[in-house]
């Protein structure tokens, strides 16, 4: 697999061919800023690492999210370092219902493992089924995301204040880490940062 490494942009952890030193951003991170403050992922979806993610999410292969999950923790060591909470991505309870698990929460679960960040799924609830995201646009998938997340009304002290780092299994567009870290700023989240396992190479 292509791991990531440095040089990346600082913002959404797409990788460089050259460092030209200094702090690095991407075109994209300037021209158009995530909502979220920094990005991380350990490799390229591709090849190897898509095949990963399939498994684990269609296959029912959860125990690949032991071996994902401790590639995560590696790669977000300093955005874990920097986190009071863990906050999988939550799916509708429907899809939950139908996969049985959700892979996001296996692999926050193994993220948080020899740390002391806790991982909450409560401090975010996915109260809209959304349409699978495979094979939209970057503005159907923002479309698609609308009204989608939302923090509880008795979570809301838990979340004011607090970095969170968000998990997910593979960052595309960032439509959905950008809809999730927005709920969450509004809630009153000091700083919200998102860890996956891949992500697509021209992604947000």
């Amino acid at each position: 697999m292509p791991f990531i490494a440095r040089p990346f942009c600082e913002r959404l952890g797409s990788p460089f061919a050259v460092d030209i030193g200094g702090t690095l951003l991407s075109p994209t991170a300037i021209a158009d800023p995530p909502v979220f403050q920094r990005a991380r992922s350990v490799t390229l979806h591709d090849g190897i690492a898509r095949d990963l993610v399939h498994r684990l999410k269609f296959g029912d292969r959860q125990d690949l999210a032991l071996a994902m999950g401790g590639m995560m923790r590696q790669a977000g060591r300093e955005l874990l370092a920097d986190a009071h909470v863990l906050v999988p991505i939550p799916l509708h309870w429907t899809r939950r219902w139908q996969r049985r698990f959700n892979q996001s929460m296996l692999l926050a679960k193994v993220v948080a493992q020899d740390t002391k960040t806790p991982v909450s799924a409560d401090l975010l609830m996915r109260r809209k089924r959304t349409q699978q995201q495979v094979g939209l646009t970057r503005a159907e998938r923002q479309t698609n995301l609308q009204g989608a997340f939302a923090v509880p009304d008795e979570q809301r002290a838990n979340v004011a204040g607090r970095r969170i780092l968000l998990i997910d299994d593979v960052l595309t567009t960032g439509s959905t880490a950008n809809a999730a870290a927005r709920i969450l700023m509004r809630a009153g989240a000091a700083q919200v940062d998102i860890l996956t396992f891949s992500r697509v190479e021209n992604s947000a």
